[in-house]
């Protein structure tokens, strides 16, 4: 993986995701290839913080049908990530 911004696809923002950005962990989807430490450097990268933690999942696709046809959605890879607690806030929620 070259370029970070190829790693990191985009931010989880969900429920929970958002419940768990009060304790400085950031869910993103990133490419199924991707490992942790490639992830880490990306969000370091990125957005100028300390990354303490990765934690990461894949995600199957689920049955999905358009009448007589039925296939699958994309399988996707998750990652929790986890900043020091002197790291700045991601803000994703920009004001304008």
């Amino acid at each position: 993986m070259k370029d970070p911004r190829d790693v990191i696809k985009r931010p989880v923002l969900t429920e929970r995701s958002t419940d768990l950005m009060a304790d400085k962990k950031y869910t993103f989807d990133v490419d199924v290839r991707a490992n942790k430490s490639e992830i880490r450097r990306a969000v370091e990268e990125i957005f100028g913080v300390k990354v303490v933690k990765v934690n990461t999942m894949n995600v199957k696709g689920k049955p999905k049908r358009y009448g007589r046809y039925s296939g699958y959605t994309a399988k996707r890879k998750k990652a929790i990530v986890t900043l020091t607690p002197d790291s700045k806030e991601l803000d994703f929620f920009e004001a304008e």
